[in-house]
């Protein structure tokens, strides 16, 4: 907006696509030529084919991403249903008492997620709440990670909604329960959708919080990703980076599409 003449804008675009190409563009690709790969000894790859993909949608990749999928299902509904029902409640609140929810919920945030798992595993890892060495205990990371995007989402959507629907419905006799069904939960749907699509997103490519918790039978495709990597399975590694971003970007598409009907609605 600030550049007015064609041969700036031209620098401009020019700089913009080259940050892109290297800080977005590079990195992803690089991935994706290991992960076809069957061995990278010059500057480009050889012997490319999909044997490495292969392997990572079979046997105990495949688990691991059956794993993810449940996990951010999971952690991303109940993330939405408790962060809606706290942002619906924190409206009725008082000022001060809307602050500190706001800054509870947002606290997750603001801490390295490595120290959100390990406060779940010291808190979780003893009767009468012992979430130690099961699935739950991952989802409830997951959860409380994620949770804060919800709230906020679900919080945005509430300050930009029209007061008048709600009281045109109070002021037709219907109560508290009909105007949340009918009338607010409608209305938020398409940031019902969206919190859903980043909560998943989010559980999806988790590994701090979660390397902390995880069993043995419940291991994420970013935890063996990182044991790929460790172990120097470089080219499986970038194959299962490549299948997770597949599969994220396919969920996020469906939740993107039911989130464009909710709006037409």
């Amino acid at each position: 907006m600030l550049v007015w003449t064609p041969r700036g804008k031209a620098l401009v675009l020019g700089v913009f696509g080259l940050v892109v190409a290297v800080v977005f563009v590079a990195p992803i690709a690089t991935v994706v030529a290991a992960a076809l790969a069957g061995s990278w000894t010059g500057p480009l790859p050889s012997d490319l084919g999909f044997t490495n993909v292969g392997n990572a949608l079979s046997g105990e990749q495949a688990a691991s991403l059956a794993v993810s999928l449940q996990t951010a299902v999971l952690a991303g509904a109940i993330s939405l249903i408790i962060g809606t029902w706290a942002a619906l409640a924190s409206r009725e609140a008082p000022g001060w008492l809307r602050r500190l929810t706001d800054a509870v919920f947002h606290l997750p945030v603001a801490v390295p997620s490595v120290a959100v798992g390990l406060g779940v595993l010291i808190a979780f890892n003893e009767r009468p709440l012992l979430l130690g060495g099961t699935k739950w205990i991952v989802i409830l990371a997951h959860t409380v990670l994620v949770l804060a995007y919800a709230f906020s989402a679900v919080s945005a959507a509430l300050d930009r909604l029209d007061p008048a629907y709600r009281q045109a419905a109070e002021s037709l006799g219907a109560g508290p329960v009909r105007v949340l069904c009918q009338i607010t939960l409608p209305l938020l749907l398409p940031a019902l959708g969206a919190a859903a699509g980043l909560a998943v997103a989010l559980s999806m490519g988790e590994l701090g919080a979660t390397i902390m918790v995880y069993p043995a039978t419940w291991k994420t495709v970013p935890v063996s990703i990182f044991a790929q990597t460790d172990r120097g399975e470089v080219f499986d590694a970038a194959a299962g980076t490549t299948v997770l971003v597949v599969v994220t970007l396919v969920v996020l598409v469906v939740l993107g599409r039911v989130r464009g009907r909710a709006a037409l609605r």
